[in-house]
């Protein structure tokens, strides 16, 4: 497409999405009395319109019946949970039996590690791309801690190429042929928070558990963002937040996916609770443990339906849109943001002033090098009704998001960005 950096060419880009009409279906923040553009989706996503009659029912229940709302509301509380496995199942591309939500992700990747990271003497080792998300470290070290071994020797870390700032796919793959036979599991964000390069999912599963090891995936900003297949790619399990991309609110529930091989078996180790026990036996409190025969066997307490409600309210916005037509537009809104910010430069004269390090292979988030900037310019960006990300030293983090921004927002962004630059210098 032969982009144009013109308000007119944007609105036209805009008449023509069949998506534009749901970014009313959203509440934006406003900043000095002008809606803001919002570029932090990435972090946290926008409140659904819809979420409050979500809430307000389980409110309303709870007033009404009291106890009896965990078998006689409409969408009964002991179950809840169940109505999000089918949506989500869509979006991760999953069986809807390998899916389930509970708990928040660091907590769900931990119990999920007691299934998955089962290190003996000899395969004890954890690789992991380098600074993954702090959470992801925190977790990786404290895991290997608890099982007597040292992460200094048990975490190897995929590191870029000096001078770049991507991984290569054949960098990580040779890395888990050189470490082999001493590999337990290869743990790795699905899309780095950083950069926001999306890694080959696919090809490292296979890479990985060619070498004996399990694969699993931190999908926190993947999940709603880009295409997963995890059932096809015979990843082994995968959890990610829903506050970002999936809109639910901050905070709030995890998803878990867990592959169908591992379903329905008694010899699997995990950390159990009353609602993994099957249903249909669970108020019969005996004493032996039944798993579920899903990924609800993971599930150790009964469903904190408050926070799943917001949840189930977006869901029910991906319901309606099939992801390839959510991703779709976010090649193209992510392309259009691109080309501005390149016109920008190249209206102001100077060498570099921008640099992109968000790779091809990514969703719908730019990571921008602001050369000779510093934070006064996120500062007069907030202050001109754009919130973004700034990390240090000098990198913004611009997500655009196919539910709710519009492309007229990328070439007023790159307006107001020209400005701040003319403005400070």
């Amino acid at each position: 497409m032969n982009f144009k950096n013109t308000r007119e060419f944007a609105q036209q880009l805009d008449a023509e999405d069949q998506l534009a009409a749901y970014k009313d279906e959203f509440i934006f923040p406003v900043l000095n009395g002008r809606k803001a553009i919002y570029f932090t989706g990435n972090s946290l996503g926008l409140q659904p319109k819809r979420a409050q009659s979500y809430i307000n029912e389980i409110m309303n229940d709870w007033g009404a019946l009291a106890v009896e709302g965990h078998f006689k509301a409409e969408k009964a509380w002991w179950d809840y949970h169940e109505r999000l496995a089918a949506p989500l199942a869509k979006v991760v591309g999953a069986k809807i039996e390998e899916v389930t939500v509970m708990n928040t992700l660091t907590v769900n990747l931990h119990l999920l590690m007691v299934s998955f990271y089962r290190p003996t003497k000899n395969r004890f080792k954890i690789i992991c791309e380098e600074k993954a998300f702090p959470s992801d470290q925190y977790m990786l070290a404290s895991q290997v801690k608890f099982h007597g071994f040292d992460p200094s020797e048990a975490i190897v870390e995929v590191k870029k190429r000096e001078g770049e700032h991507a991984w290569h796919t054949e960098d990580i793959i040779k890395k888990i042929e050189e470490v082999g036979d001493e590999l337990a599991l290869v743990l790795i964000g699905g899309v780095n928070y950083y950069n926001g390069q999306v890694f080959d999912i696919e090809a490292i599963t296979k890479a990985g558990k060619k070498a004996g090891a399990f694969v699993g995936w931190d999908l926190a900003h993947a999940a709603g963002n880009v295409k997963l297949e995890l059932n096809k790619w015979n990843v082994d399990f995968a959890a990610w937040c829903s506050y970002k991309y999936m809109n639910s609110g901050p905070g709030n529930a995890s998803g878990v996916y867990v592959n169908e091989q591992y379903l329905n078996r008694k010899d699997i180790p995990r950390f159990e609770g009353w609602w993994g026990n099957e249903k249909e036996t669970r108020f019969l409190m005996e004493p032996e443990f039944k798993p579920m025969p899903n990924a609800e066997a993971w599930q150790i307490s009964n469903a904190p339906v408050m926070a799943m409600a917001p949840y189930l309210a977006s869901l029910s916005l991906f319901d309606e849109i099939k992801m390839d037509d959510l991703i779709e537009k976010s090649k193209v809104l992510t392309a259009y943001l691109e080309f501005i910010l390149n016109a920008i430069d190249d209206e102001l004269g100077a060498a570099n002033t921008f640099e992109i390090i968000t790779p091809q292979d990514r969703g719908c988030q730019l990571s921008v090098f602001l050369h000779g900037q510093g934070k006064d310019l996120f500062d007069y960006l907030m202050k001109n009704g754009v919130i973004t990300d700034w990390r240090e030293p000098n990198v913004i983090r611009l997500a655009p998001t196919p539910f709710y921004n519009s492309f007229e927002e990328m070439y007023e962004f790159g307006q107001i960005l020209k400005r701040g630059i003319l403005h400070l210098h």
